[in-house]
């Protein structure tokens, strides 16, 4: 696996233990990451009951669905890159329930 693979999945196994549980009260949503490029694969977070589980692989029904290139993700993840910034530069795709990306900034620390 890549070194930008690797810290994909470090991300991936770290956001349960960093989901707000405030932030993500009432939530019942499946988010899809697609990363794109060198490292990147899909995954997908099931947020319930103020709880967060990680699944590698597509879910066929998600609530929203990211695509950004694996290489910004992490920059995102790592605060170098602003998700907005992103968004609004195209770098960041998003598709589905556009209120949950907007609370999705405070919904991992």
């Amino acid at each position: 696996m890549s070194e930008t693979g690797d810290t994909i999945k470090n991300i991936f196994s770290a956001m349960p233990g960093r989901l707000n549980a405030s932030a993500a009260t009432g939530l019942d949503c499946v988010i899809q990451y697609e990363l794109t490029g060198e490292g990147g694969s899909p995954h997908y977070t099931t947020i319930k009951d103020g709880a967060c589980a990680v699944s590698e692989g597509t879910h066929d029904s998600p609530t929203m669905t990211i695509t950004i290139a694996a290489s910004d993700f992490i920059d995102m993840t790592e605060g170098r890159l602003d998700g907005m910034s992103a968004f609004m530069s195209g770098k960041l795709k998003v598709g589905g329930d556009m209120g949950l990306a907007m609370k999705l900034e405070n919904l991992f620390s």
